[in-house]
């Protein structure tokens, strides 16, 4: 079952052998010597990484996915299926989580956004994907005081291996079943390079979840069915973006944007998003979709509809510990129609429980 949709669609799947071949460990090398000779130089290390990320982008020779056959219905206006990535937490380790349970979740999660879109084109044509990338996707080394122990992965093995891997194998599988596939994402705070006082030294545009977006694209970039908005704003942090489907518009951004002190803010995300649609963000926006809390949660702040993401990730001691909250694996996958709105949604749970369950369908 795990592999029905390579077997029925022939895709082929990015394997860690093939993201490691000879040009790759050769601009490893070189990366690790740029890094050294960089030490101090912020902007030489952030141009090392994403020269790296075009090396290795160029020693791969991946075939282009077939397109699926083509839905001629015209008699209802068609919709567009949205699947939020967030808060992945790529590399943490704990006694249920690993970057192996995190591939594998994240393999369910695509098994079920087809099964899902099937289900809503009994109704109606549903040919275009957006996926939106919500930030933290990334668990990075330096974020809190002993992360270093908590780690199965490098940042080198979360932005340049493991993470374009299991996003790009993601959006492989969904080009099987869409006839176009945007991407949008913003960054989240794991993808901060450095820690404490030293991380507001850094540019602004540096950030180790773009540069994981930026390798993937790269990585991908024969897909001409597969489109990217920009994975960095010149000069700025990436923290939020306005993505229209017809007439709506969707607002991203990670969450941690909204502080929390004893427990999940609700009511201050709301206050930010009443902020933010009367002027702070000049784009007009009709939704919004953060992750951040690791809490799935569903909220109207005015005429704002927010989403809120979970997380792949699981036993989570430090939300135990000082939030007394601990969420289930899960993702969102929303329906949009472009003139009245989102018509679908579905909290998509992705713990063990569930994936015994799917594999015996």
């Amino acid at each position: 079952m795990r592999d029905q949709l390579s077997r029925t669609k022939r895709v082929h799947i990015i394997t860690p052998e093939e993201a490691a071949v000879a040009d790759l460990k050769a601009t490893n090398i070189r990366l690790m010597r740029q890094l050294a000779k960089a030490n101090a130089k912020r902007e030489d290390l952030v141009n090392a990484v994403y020269q790296a990320a075009k090396d290795a982008a160029s020693a791969l020779d991946l075939p282009n996915v077939v397109k699926p056959r083509y839905d001629k219905r015209r008699a209802r206006t068609p919709e567009t299926a949205i699947a939020v990535l967030s808060d992945w937490q790529l590399a943490k380790r704990t006694a249920t989580y690993n970057t192996k349970v995190c591939e594998s979740r994240i393999e369910l999660y695509a098994r079920k956004v087809i099964r899902l879109t099937k289900m809503q084109r009994a109704a109606h044509p549903v040919r275009n994907l957006r996926v939106y990338l919500l930030g933290d996707l990334i668990e990075g080394e330096m974020i809190f005081p002993g992360q270093a122990h908590l780690i199965d992965g490098s940042m080198f093995a979360q932005v340049m291996l493991d993470g374009p891997r299991i996003l790009g194998n993601f959006l492989r599988h969904m080009l099987t079943e869409f006839d176009t596939v945007e991407v949008t994402g913003v960054i989240g705070n794991h993808g901060a390079l450095g820690s404490g006082p030293f991380r507001r030294a850094y540019h602004p545009e540096s950030n180790a979840d773009a540069m994981m977006y930026e390798a993937t694209r790269l990585v991908l970039q024969s897909e001409k069915r597969l489109k990217w908005a920009p994975n960095f704003t010149p000069g700025e942090r990436k923290w939020y973006a306005v993505d229209y489907i017809g007439d709506k518009g969707f607002l991203l951004f990670h969450g941690d944007q909204v502080r929390g002190f004893t427990g999940v803010p609700w009511n201050a995300f709301k206050t930010k998003l009443l902020g933010w649609a009367t002027g702070a963000i000049p784009e007009r926006f009709d939704y919004a979709v953060a992750g951040h809390y690791h809490t799935p949660t569903r909220m109207l702040a005015g005429r704002i509809r927010c989403w809120v993401s979970g997380s792949t990730e699981s036993d989570n001691t430090y939300a135990s510990e000082q939030l007394a909250a601990m969420g289930t694996p899960s993702q969102w996958l929303l329906f949009c129609r472009g003139d009245r709105g989102v018509t679908a949604e579905y909290e998509i749970h992705l713990g063990d429980d569930y994936a015994k369950g799917a594999e015996k369908e």
